[in-house]
């Protein structure tokens, strides 16, 4: 239990001193993942002391369509994966009607049946698209023709090892709507093989006896999507910069994707921590330089997006707050990025944010009272609004990542939620989570926005993969005893690396080609 408040203290302190502004310079090794302190444990964020809340409000799990349109005007069918107690009829999911941006499609194929495949099926309203909404047509066989409008996503073949644009065909395809299938030949780094990876997400170096975890591959139902191609990914990334800004689920893929490039790089020692000095960590900002592209991936620690502040007066004298109406001070770390991967969610579950008492801030008012649903609504829309005015939509690509879900089973991470038995992916849908009102949430204000953001909704994939948590793996045990007392805190959240997090990133590579972002050799 200890553990969990020390890490939720560290990653405040993290968040707090990470508002300081500062820029990249110079390429000095920084301390945090070098030999000396890559075991520490990284105290990624208070999240694990924030509770999934019974309707599973903090699932703000938002489906892969790419959101943006003005007002007015018809709205195509946004499809929600998620089971929803509100509209589930037959184990289909009946999406509500809305609005998308974009042209995302991959090239189609038959269903791929495999054995153990995870599956899951729902629909999707469906209405005409206006203005300067993009073609989103999805079309599945069986399928009532009022439910195939959904996001598509554009499928890449590869010839060798470097990726190439086949303009042949394109058919249409829900990149997020599948299953997990056997792969053997995963993963793409071998566990123990990353120096990067906080101990709190090595499960392989803290003794997981089982590897059977990390043997999945996300199966699209309707076509394929590419292994993610690190040298192409990082050819397209040259002179770049990639940044990852939220909670600690946004470290654990950042984690992934700076593991899965380096292992692509002959000469290790080419790929470096960059603008550093060990007390970085405490501030939240952790930059991966790659010398022989010329380019960075980077984390910068942003839990709620908008800022953690304090208010003095009454009788409460001073208090800690969410300012909803202010972005977090980090914003300098990352609005010149040329791709910001953006999350937020689980911190709005905590105790503190769930309750919504003398908290929640905006201008010189403290709201007496406020729910969690409009808080996050308020504090998205501000989040919006500074995208809008301070992105180079010409430069910068923007993409906004799905609710991670949880497994905790028995409990919550207080009160004895477990996951460590956990050896395989569920395999029936109707163990799903439900829809969550979060999710309408964020999705009506990506509508409004300006900004073209593609949404990576990893929320119903990553719901069938309860076996994929660190649980009681979050570090080495010296005795037996230690073994049986972490079964009482154990980590549902996060997830084991390699593992889970490697998919998002290939879904989130998928998105880079089908742009066509980073031509080749540019």
């Amino acid at each position: 239990m200890q553990d969990f408040v020390d890490k939720t203290q560290e990653a405040n302190e993290s968040t707090v001193a990470g508002k300081q502004n500062f820029t990249l310079s110079g390429e000095t090794h920084l301390g945090n993942f070098t030999e000396e302190g890559k075991d520490e444990s990284s105290g990624v964020e208070g999240e694990m002391g924030k509770q999934k809340n019974s309707e599973n409000e903090s699932v703000i799990a938002e489906n892969g369509n790419f959101l943006n349109s003005s007002e007015g005007g018809n709205g195509l069918g946004i499809a929600h994966l998620g089971n929803s107690s509100e509209v589930l009829e037959n184990g289909s999911l009946h999406g509500k009607e809305g609005r998308v941006i974009g042209n995302f499609s991959f090239s189609g194929k038959e269903d791929v049946h495999a054995e153990k495949a995870v599956d899951g099926s729902f629909s999707r309203n469906s209405s005409n698209v206006d203005g300067n909404v993009g073609k989103f047509v999805m079309k599945k066989k069986g399928w009532k023709a009022a439910h195939r409008e959904n996001s598509i996503a554009k499928i890449i073949e590869f010839d060798s090892q470097i990726a190439k644009m086949q303009t042949d065909f394109y058919q249409q395809c829900d990149i997020f709507y599948g299953r997990w299938v056997r792969d053997d030949s995963r993963p793409y780094y071998p566990g123990g093989s990353c120096p990067y990876i906080d101990r709190d997400f090595n499960c392989h170096r803290n003794g997981r006896p089982d590897n059977a975890f990390i043997k999945w591959k996300w199966q699209p139902n309707e076509c394929d999507i590419p292994s993610l191609n690190a040298t192409d990914f990082l050819v397209r990334l040259r002179g770049k910069r990639l940044v990852f800004v939220g909670d600690s689920l946004n470290r654990n893929m950042w984690e992934s994707l700076v593991c899965i490039l380096r292992h692509s790089i002959r000469n290790k020692k080419r790929v470096h921590e960059i603008s550093g000095k060990r007390e970085f960590k405490k501030k939240g900002f952790y930059a991966f330089r790659f010398e022989d592209y010329n380019c960075s991936v980077d984390f910068v620690a942003s839990p709620f997006l908008v800022r953690e502040s304090s208010f003095t007066g009454g009788q409460n004298g001073t208090f800690e707050t969410l300012r909803l109406d202010l972005m977090d001070q980090t914003t300098s770390m990352y609005d010149d990025a040329d791709v910001i991967v953006f999350n937020t969610g689980h911190w709005w579950t905590h105790e503190k944010t769930s309750r919504g008492e003398d908290y929640y801030q905006e201008g010189n008012y403290v709201h007496p009272r406020l729910k969690v649903l409009e808080a996050y609504k308020r504090a998205l829309t501000t989040w919006a609004r500074w995208v809008d005015k301070n992105i180079d939509v010409n430069r910068t690509q923007v993409f906004f990542r799905g609710y991670s879900v949880t497994h905790f089973s028995g409990g919550q991470w207080n009160s004895g939620g477990q996951c460590h038995k956990e050896t395989e992916p569920i395999f029936n849908e109707t163990y799903l989570g439900n829809y969550p009102s979060k999710m309408r949430a964020l999705e009506h204000v990506i509508e409004e926005m300006k900004t073209p953001v593609i949404y990576l909704n990893i929320s119903r994939l990553t719901d069938y993969r309860k076996d994929g948590h660190p649980s009681v793996y979050r570090m080495k045990y010296k005795t037996v005893e230690e073994r049986i007392t972490a079964e009482g805190s154990q980590d549902c959240s996060h997830w084991c690396l390699p593992g889970v997090p490697d998919a998002w990133n290939e879904l989130l590579y998928a998105a880079l080609l089908k742009s066509g972002w980073g031509s080749l050799g540019n």
